[in-house]
C-alpha cells in the first residue's frame, strides 16, 4: 500500500495537473482548447458560408442536416467527455497500466459509435432528409449531404478520442493540434470543393460534405500520429487487452448524461424548425446560421468546461480538495466575462454576423432583433455549461444532462410553441430567456449541494 502511495505521490509531483499553479494551470489547458474548439466550430461556420453563396435554399439544406450531424457530435463528444473524466481520475492515482486500458476502451466504443452512424447513413440518409421537409429540392440535397457525412463518419469519432487522451495528460497544445489540422485542411478544400477550382468539378453542397469528412480523417490520423511519438504519460496498445464492463460503466456513467445533453441540442434544433417552418423557410435557414453562430460564441465557454474536467477529475482523484476549490474560483468569473463579451457582439454588430452568410433582407428582418434579444441569456447559460463540466470532473454527469435539458427543451420548446402562436415569430426568442434561467437555478442548486457534501 505504501508503495501504491509512493507512485502516486511521484506522480503528482510530475504532472501539472497537481502543482502548477491553478490560475496558469487553467489557462494552460483552456487556451488550447478554446482554441482547438473554435476552430473546430469553423466547419459548420465555413461550410455553411460557402453553401449560403450556392443559394438560400441550399442553406436551408444543410440547416435541416445540422440536427443529425449535432446527434453524431453527441455520441462522441459524450464518449468522449467520458472517457476523459474516468482517464483523469485514474491518471490522478497514479495507475498508468490501467490508464492505458481505459484509453483504449473509450477508441473502441468511439469506433463502435461511428459503425452504428455508418450503417444509419448507408440505408436511410434520405429517408431522414425527406423527415425534415417536403420540398423535393431542399430534401434531395440535404440527403446527398448526411449520406457523406454519416457514412464517412469514422474520423470524427475517432480523432474525439485521441484529442481527450492528449488533454487528460496534460498535453492541451498537441489536443489543440489535432483539432486545428483538420479545421485548416477543411478551410482548404470547401471553395476547391464546392465551386470548382484545379480542375476539380464544382460538387456543391456535396463538395462541402467532402470537405468536412476529409478534415474529420486528417484529425484522426494526425491524432494517432501525436499519441504514439508524443504522448509518453499514456501508452495505448491492444496487448493483453480486455474490454470489461467496468471500464465501459465508469465512461458512460458521465457520458450517457452527456450524449443525451448534447443530443437534446439536435432535438432542440429540430423542434424549432418544425415551430418555424410554418412562417418560412428563411426563417428556418436564420435559426441554422444563429445556432452555428452562437456554437462558435460558446466554443470558448466549451474550452473552458472542458479544461476543468481533466484538472478536478485528476484532483478529486489525488483527493486534494483545495486545487479544486482553486478550480471552482477560477472558472465561473472566466465563464461570464466571455459571455458578456459575446452579447456585446451581438448586441452591435447583428447586421454584420448575418452578411457573413449573404442574408437578404427578409432574414436580415427576422435575424436582427433575434439576435439581440437572445444573446441576453448569454451569462446566464454560461452558469449553467460551467456547472455541468464542473461537475463532470466530480464524477457527477447527472448536473450536465438536466441542465441541457431545461436550457434545450423543457420549457424551451412548449414555451416557443405557444409564443408562435399567440405573439409570432418575434416573440418566439423570449422562450431562450425562460428556459436559461431555470436551467441556471437548477444547476447552482446542484454545485451548491456538491459543495456541502465535498467539504469546498
Amino acid at each position: 500500500m505504501s508503495g501504491q502511495n509512493q507512485n502516486q505521490n511521484q506522480n503528482q509531483k510530475q504532472n501539472k495537473m497537481a502543482v502548477m499553479p491553478m490560475g496558469a494551470l487553467m489557462w494552460n489547458m483552456s487556451l488550447p482548447m478554446m482554441i482547438s474548439l473554435l476552430v473546430q466550430s469553423l466547419y459548420n461556420i465555413v461550410d455553411s458560408i460557402f453553401v449560403a453563396r450556392i443559394s438560400e435554399q441550399a442553406l436551408t439544406a444543410t440547416s435541416l442536416a445540422f440536427p443529425v450531424q449535432m446527434l453524431m457530435i453527441a455520441v462522441g463528444v459524450g464518449t468522449a467527455v467520458g472517457l476523459n473524466a474516468e482517464l483523469s481520475r485514474t491518471l490522478g492515482t497514479g495507475d498508468k497500466e490501467e490508464a492505458s486500458r481505459v484509453a483504449v476502451t473509450g477508441i473502441l466504443l468511439e469506433v463502435i459509435s461511428a459503425a452504428i452512424f455508418m450503417i444509419l447513413g448507408l440505408f436511410g440518409a434520405n429517408t431522414l432528409a425527406h423527415l425534415f421537409t417536403s420540398d423535393a429540392q431542399i430534401a434531395e440535397q440535404c440527403g446527398s449531404y448526411l449520406f457523406i457525412c454519416m457514412v464517412f463518419c469514422l474520423g470524427n469519432f475517432v480523432c474525439m478520442s485521441y484529442q481527450r487522451l492528449m488533454q487528460s495528460s496534460g498535453k492541451a497544445f498537441l489536443s489543440m493540434a489535432i483539432l486545428v489540422a483538420g479545421a485548416v485542411t477543411n478551410l482548404i478544400l470547401d471553395p476547391i470543393l464546392i465551386f470548382g477550382m484545379f480542375g476539380i468539378p464544382a460538387l456543391g453542397i456535396r463538395g462541402a460534405a467532402i470537405a468536412t469528412v476529409i478534415g474529420q480523417w486528417v484529425s484522426m490520423f494526425t491524432g494517432f500520429l501525436l499519441q504514439k511519438y508524443c504522448n509518453r504519460e499514456l501508452h495505448v496498445t491492444l496487448k493483453n487487452y480486455r474490454m470489461k464492463a467496468a471500464r465501459v460503466g465508469a465512461i458512460y456513467k458521465v457520458g450517457i448524461p452527456t450524449i443525451i445533453m448534447q443530443a437534446l441540442n439536435s432535438m432542440m434544433v429540430t423542434a424549432f424548425n418544425a415551430i418555424l417552418l410554418p412562417f418560412s423557410s428563411t426563417a428556418v435557414a436564420f435559426f441554422g446560421v444563429y445556432y452555428k453562430l452562437q456554437n462558435f460564441l460558446f466554443m470558448p465557454l466549451n474550452g473552458l468546461g472542458q479544461a476543468s474536467i481533466p484538472i478536478v477529475g485528476y484532483n478529486f482523484g489525488a483527493k486534494n480538495q483545495k486545487r479544486i476549490k482553486e478550480a471552482l474560483k477560477i472558472v465561473y468569473p472566466t465563464a461570464i466575462v466571455i459571455a458578456v463579451v459575446g452579447t456585446v457582439l451581438f448586441q452591435l454588430f447583428p447586421r454584420q454576423l448575418l452578411g457573413l452568410f449573404s442574408a437578404g433582407e427578409s432574414m436580415l428582418a427576422i435575424g436582427v432583433p433575434a439576435l439581440r434579444v437572445i444573446s441576453i441569456s448569454f451569462a446566464v447559460a454560461s452558469v449553467t455549461m460551467i456547472t455541468g463540466y464542473f461537475l463532470s470532473g466530480l464524477g457527477d454527469g447527472v448536473t450536465n444532462m438536466v441542465g441541457a435539458f431545461l436550457r434545450q427543451f423543457v420549457p424551451l420548446i412548449p414555451a416557443a410553441w405557444l409564443f408562435a402562436k399567440f405573439g409570432g415569430i418575434q416573440a418566439v426568442w423570449y422562450a431562450i430567456w425562460i428556459s436559461e434561467i431555470c436551467g441556471a437555478v437548477y444547476a447552482v442548486a446542484r454545485l451548491f449541494r456538491k459543495r456541502k457534501v465535498l467539504g469546498i
